[in-house]
């Protein structure tokens, strides 16, 4: 019987952030989005933009914009950021922003309220169509992350096969933090 092999991915750790409209970033600022640094998923970067994130019990200033603009506006911020601006929002998939959070964000130009758009974003496996046939995996299958560290333990995480998809691991901080985990540790994925 032939034994499976073992399939190990990168983590890259997710900061608080937020993507936006043509419509919505021309209402928060008069430059064009600009290029501070690309990021590992193709065509995607961290801009040079920055806004603030407020609600009636807090506030968090120098949050990135992702570029490029989208067809979507969605806050992502972690747990610990949600009890910092009183807030619960719905664990999910990007753009699955429907009735979540209201938050209002500012920009140097003008502020603009989202009655939705803010999430805390599932953990996600990204990869692309070739790299998923290799793996055995599919969109949107759920796999179990594997530490093996100190603060070892499982996480689960979704698939999410792109195109566009640079094979790694999506966490935000308050995972990483709970499993002492850097942007460039690996783990085991376990189907």
């Amino acid at each position: 019987m032939k034994e499976d092999k073992k399939i190990y991915g990168t983590i890259a750790i997710s900061n608080r952030h937020v993507h936006l409209t043509k419509e919505i970033y021309d209402k928060l600022f008069d430059e064009p989005i600009s290029i501070k640094r690309p990021l590992n998923q193709i065509g995607e970067y961290a801009s040079m933009q920055t806004v603030t994130l407020k609600t009636d019990k807090g506030v968090i200033e120098h949050v990135r914009v992702i570029g490029p603009l989208r067809k979507y506006n969605q806050v992502e911020i972690s747990r610990t950021d949600a009890i910092l601006l009183g807030l619960n929002p719905p664990v999910r998939q990007s753009g699955d922003v429907e009735d979540s959070e209201a938050i209002t964000i500012i920009g140097p130009k003008g502020e603009v309220h989202l009655e939705n758009g803010c999430i805390q974003a599932e953990r996600h496996v990204h990869m692309n169509p070739k790299k998923a046939l290799e793996l055995g995996l599919k969109h949107e299958d759920l796999v179990k992350l594997k530490v093996e560290n100190d603060k070892g333990g499982v996480m689960e995480a979704f698939v999410k096969v792109t195109d566009n998809g640079f094979f790694e691991i999506h966490i935000d901080k308050d995972d990483a933090n709970c499993f002492m985990l850097n942007t460039g540790d690996v783990v085991l994925i376990e189907k």
